[in-house]
């Protein structure tokens, strides 16, 4: 029951309000060269075989299920279309092409560390704003541009990359511009969302912070 609810909880928001989709730069996943990633979880949840407990089960699924319905704006990320939506229960106020994270991996052949370049799915929200955020370039940046990474802190930091505004949604991931709008639509970044600048300009003045975020 309880990974049903989870479930539900991440797809609810987007059924709910008509809403269905098909299958960072700055943090990605880190992980080391001797891990392994977990697979899903695909035990299938039962309904109870005698119908009037089946009915309670699935009135207390409903009631959970309505509670974490969203209210007022969220933000619905479509990993494979590259799309963002800025909404309500019952209108959009943005669709925005976007570019989220591509998939790949890259190894230190030095230390073994290995990044994983996914922008993670499930449920989120705002916690940071930032106008003219600075990118911190990580040790990932530099080795896959065949440099070694700086001693120098100084020598990280970035002014340009990431747009006028960013919007962290948790673990070093964010929403934010980009230098590379041709590739808007096209899954290219190392994790975090990239926007164009009018809608992200139209997302920074209305997302707040503690709006929720939906990524499938």
């Amino acid at each position: 029951m309880k990974r049903l609810l989870w479930i539900l909880a991440i797809i609810l928001p987007l059924a709910l309000t008509g809403l269905w989709f098909y299958g960072r730069s700055v943090a990605p996943v880190i992980i080391e060269a001797n891990h392994h990633l977990a697979s899903a979880d695909t035990a299938a949840f039962r309904l109870p075989s005698d119908p009037k407990a089946a009915k309670r089960e699935l009135q207390r699924a409903q009631k959970a299920l309505t509670a974490l319905r969203p209210k007022g704006l969220y933000v619905v990320i479509d990993t494979h279309a590259n799309l963002l939506y800025l909404r309500t229960q019952d209108s959009v106020l943005m669709k925005a092409t976007c570019s989220t994270g591509y998939g790949g991996e890259l190894t230190d052949s030095t230390t073994g560390r290995k990044w994983i370049f996914n922008t993670p799915q499930g449920v989120f929200k705002i916690n940071s704003r930032v106008e003219n955020p600075w990118w911190r370039k990580p040790d990932w940046a530099f080795i896959e541009e065949g440099e070694k990474p700086p001693d120098d802190p100084r020598e990280r930091y970035d002014s340009n990359m990431l747009g006028k505004y960013a919007l962290g949604f948790g673990n070093g991931y964010f929403i934010h511009g980009t230098l590379y709008t041709r590739l808007l639509g096209v899954a290219v970044s190392h994790g975090c969302v990239r926007l164009g600048n009018e809608d992200l300009d139209f997302l920074f003045k209305r997302a707040t912070y503690g709006t929720p975020v939906y990524i499938i």
